[in-house]
């Protein structure tokens, strides 16, 4: 199950003795966290006797049950979390496996890692006897109505389909700096029923956000000297290659999608749209997608995994001219039809 999803409705999960917390995502982790923390320790749930908290390479299995089988005189339930996690499961797999057979009644424990292999004995274990819970990035689709959701039930605004795609579209996937934004947009719009686009396009991002955009649209209209020119703008602004390099993928994910959904018979247009492009680009994009044609916008995917890959040490060469290459690539003209 993706958090996301158990967030809706948490109390409807039971946890069972142990839960996994999987991927990268903190901010789908410490909203988790903290549900279970309410769960267990109720008002206390900041009670150092309830709560105990260990870093995975520093501790041993033993610590970890002998604090799973204690309980406090002075509360009934405990809940131990170890971050970090992924040596400690490594190491103590088999242990935690005979752990499932008979955990602590009084005791929930939480084991936060990156990667999560589904086949393990483990994992099959977890599946049946406690909680696997995947912190993974939303996709689009999914993101969007995170945003609307986040934005009613948290903030109480009303967030329409186009302005979460906007927010999505000038901010980036990290749900944190996106719930960020949803504050800022709560305080802008004061007593206000509803968020729109044009508050959107007001308030988030700024300056660097709003280059990243223009530099991604110039690359779409194949004006190469505006694109390369608000590149320069980030880099000597001391914007991250690879913050930027994400810009350019959350962006180019959504065609590399819908030139799958094209390719297996939607219309281009409700492919761009279902891959989750902002309803005002998608007459652009489409023609962008006409413009590179199917053969190079198929290639899309592996492009960008290449770039990103050589910017985190891949390759040796300067991160600008990797970005300026990716650029030029993504901008080149063919006539062909998608």
């Amino acid at each position: 199950m993706h958090t996301a999803d158990f967030l809706k409705s948490p109390d409807k999960h039971q946890p069972g003795g142990m839960v996994v917390l999987y991927g990268p995502v903190r901010f789908l982790k410490q909203a988790a966290l903290n549900c279970f923390k309410k769960r267990i320790l109720g008002e206390d749930e900041d009670d150092a006797l309830g709560f105990t908290q260990f870093l995975g390479k520093d501790v041993e299995l033993k610590t970890v049950l002998d604090e799973l089988s204690t309980i406090s005189m002075w509360g009934d339930q405990k809940l131990i979390v170890i971050e970090q996690a992924d040596t400690f499961v490594s190491q103590y797999r088999s242990g935690l496996e005979k752990y499932l057979e008979s955990p602590a009644k009084k005791s929930l424990l939480i084991l936060d890692v990156n990667k999560w292999l589904k086949t393990t004995r483990l994992a099959k274990k977890v599946a049946m006897e406690g909680l696997p819970l995947e912190c993974s990035e939303l996709k689009p689709a999914a993101l969007t109505r995170w945003l609307m959701e986040r934005a009613e039930q948290v903030y109480e605004k009303k967030l329409s389909r186009d302005a979460a795609m906007l927010i999505a579209d000038l901010a980036g996937s990290d749900l944190g700096l996106l719930d960020q934004e949803l504050s800022k947009l709560t305080d802008l719009v004061g007593e206000a029923a509803r968020i729109t686009p044009d508050n959107v396009q007001s308030i988030v991002g700024g300056w660097k956000v709003k280059t990243t955009w223009e530099m991604l649209d110039a690359v779409r209209m194949g004006n190469m000297e505006i694109a390369l020119t608000a590149l320069d703008k980030l880099l000597v602004a001391g914007e991250a290659p690879q913050r930027i390099m994400g810009a350019i993928s959350f962006q180019y994910r959504k065609i590399a999608n819908a030139t799958i959904l094209s390719r297996q018979g939607m219309p281009l247009s409700a492919a761009l749209n279902e891959a989750g492009v902002f309803y005002r680009d998608i007459d652009a994009t489409s023609q962008y997608m006409r413009r590179i044609g199917r053969t190079r916008a198929e290639k899309i995917i592996q492009k960008l995994a290449e770039v990103d890959g050589n910017l985190k040490g891949k390759s040796a060469l300067n991160e600008r001219i990797q970005l300026e290459e990716l650029l030029v690539t993504l901008g080149a003209t063919i006539k062909a039809k998608v």
